[in-house]
C-alpha cells in the first residue's frame, strides 16, 4: 500500500469483535491472565497496550522500521534514546537543536557522565573534529530547529557506519511524509508526535522507530523500566491525526514556501531561513532528501534586535504566541526567550539563535490571511 493509504489502515484494523471501523481504547492499567505463571499479550500498561501498539504500527510501517515505541512525550522518547549511553560515553549532536535536546544534553545525561560535543552536522569535517574514542551516538536533526540547516542524513550515516556509532535523528520537522532517515541508513527515529504527527495542539507524546528488533528490545526494556510511556488517549489521538498527515503536510509545505518568497522580499526582514530557498546553503541536499517538499516551518531575522522581534510576535492576531509547532494553526514564537532560553547564551549567540530570530509553524489556514497578518504585524 501507498504512504496515504498506510497511515490510514495500517495499525488500525476493524474491531473484529464489534466490526467498528475505528479500533476502540483500551483505558485499562491491567490485564486478566490466563494462569499463574501464564501470560497474555498485554499484562500492564506500562508494559504494553492495545491502543499504544496500533500507534507504533502505523509509526513502524511509515517509517520503514521494524518496530516502535511511544512515550510520554518527545523529550522522553529523546530521553529514551540517551539511556542507551553509559557514563563514559560522549554524543556529537547537532548545534541546530531544539533547545529542550540541548537542555537534556548539558543538564541531565551530564550528570550520568555522558558528555556532549555540538558540530555543524551539514559538515563530515566538523563531525570528525568532534569524534572522541569514546564517542558512541550522533544525534542529527534535519531540518534543523530553529535554523532550518539541512543535514545530508545518508553521508552521515555512511561516515558513522565506518567508525560504528550510532546514528539517531529527530524527524519531526520533516515526518515521514518527507522524509524517511531509516532509508537512508540511521538505527534510530525519534519524534514529538505532540507536532505534526498529532497534529491538532491536543496530544502529547514521543515516539523512537528502529530498524533492528534486537535494539527495539533493548530500548522496550529501558522504557518499561523507567515508565515514560504515552497514555491510551494521546495515542488515540496522534493515531487519529497521522490519518491526515500526508494531507496537511503537503499545504503545510505550500503555505510555508510561500511566506518564505514574501518575507524574503520584505523591507523590514534581515534574512529568512527556509530550505525552499534558493539561496539556503543546502537547498540542494534538502532538494535530494525531502520529497515534495522543504516543510512548515521558516525563520526569520527583523531588521533590529530583541524589542523589533517582540513587537512583531506581540502583533500577530492570525499567528498565536505559543511554543509547540505542526499543528493546523499557525503559531508564531520568539527562539532566544522560548523555545530556545534553555541554551546557554554563549552557545545560543555562537551558533547563530540570535535575539532578533523569529519562528513560523505555518498552518494549514488561507495563505492570502497568513500573510496579511504577518504583514501588519511587521508593518506596525
Amino acid at each position: 500500500m501507498k504512504f496515504r493509504t498506510r497511515s490510514i489502515h495500517v495499525g488500525n484494523q476493524r474491531d473484529l469483535q464489534t466490526g467498528a471501523v475505528v479500533p476502540p481504547l483500551y483505558a485499562t492499567s491491567t490485564f486478566v491472565q490466563p494462569a499463574a505463571g501464564e501470560f497474555g499479550e498485554f499484562d500492564y500498561s506500562r508494559t504494553g497496550n492495545p491502543t499504544r501498539k496500533n500507534l507504533e504500527t502505523t509509526i513502524a510501517s511509515l517509517e520503514s522500521g521494524t518496530g516502535a515505541l511511544a512515550f510520554a512525550s518527545g523529550m522522553a522518547a529523546t530521553h529514551g534514546a540517551m539511556m542507551l549511553l553509559r557514563s563514559g560515553d560522549h554524543v556529537i549532536a547537532g548545534t541546530d537543536i531544539y533547545g529542550g535536546t540541548y537542555r537534556l544534553l548539558h543538564k541531565v545525561c551530564d550528570q550520568s557522565g555522558v558528555t556532549v560535543s555540538l558540530a555543524d552536522t551539514t559538515a563530515i569535517a566538523s563531525l570528525e573534529k568532534s569524534l572522541q574514542p569514546a564517542t558512541k551516538m550522533i544525534w542529527l536533526e534535519s531540518p534543523g530547529n530553529p535554523l532550518l540547516s539541512i543535514t545530508d542524513i545518508q553521508k552521515c550515516c555512511q561516515w558513522a557506519k565506518s567508525k560504528n556509532l550510532l546514528v539517531a535523528v529527530d524527524n519531526t520537522l520533516a515526518t515521514p511524509v518527507l522524509t524517511r532517515p531509516l532509508e537512508l541508513g540511521a538505527d534510530i527515529v525519534q519524534h514529538s508526535a505532540t507536532k505534526y504527527l498529532g497534529g491538532h495542539s491536543d496530544a502529547l507524546g514521543g515516539l523512537l522507530v528502529v530498524r533492528d528488533s534486537e535494539l527495539l528490545q533493548r530500548l522496550h526494556f529501558l522504557q518499561n523500566a523507567t515508565g515514560a510511556v504515552m497514555s491510551p488517549w494521546d495515542a488515540f489521538l496522534i493515531s487519529r491525526g497521522i490519518k491526515t498527515l500526508e494531507l496537511r503536510m503537503r499545504q503545510h509545505c505550500q503555505n510555508a514556501a510561500i511566506l518564505a518568497e514574501f518575507l524574503d522580499q520584505h523591507p523590514r526582514v534581515q534574512r529568512v531561513y527556509y530550505p525552499g530557498l534558493d539561496t539556503h546553503p543546502q537547498r540542494s541536499v534538502a532538494g535530494q532528501q525531502m520529497q515534495g517538499g522543504f516543510g512548515g516551518m521558516l525563520s526569520f531575522e527583523v531588521k533590529g534586535g530583541f524589542s523589533q522581534a517582540k513587537q512583531v510576535v506581540d502583533s500577530t492576531e492570525l499567528f498565536q504566541l505559543a511554543v509547540s509547532l505542526g499543528a493546523v494553526e499557525s503559531l508564531i514564537e520568539h527562539p532566544a526567550s522560548m523555545s530556545h532560553a534553555s541554551y546557554d547564551r554563549e552557545d545560543r549567540l555562537k551558533y547563530g539563535i540570535n535575539d532578533s530570530l523569529i519562528r513560523l509553524s505555518v498552518g494549514i489556514e488561507n495563505i492570502e490571511d497568513q500573510q496579511h497578518d504577518l504583514s501588519q504585524a511587521l508593518n506596525r
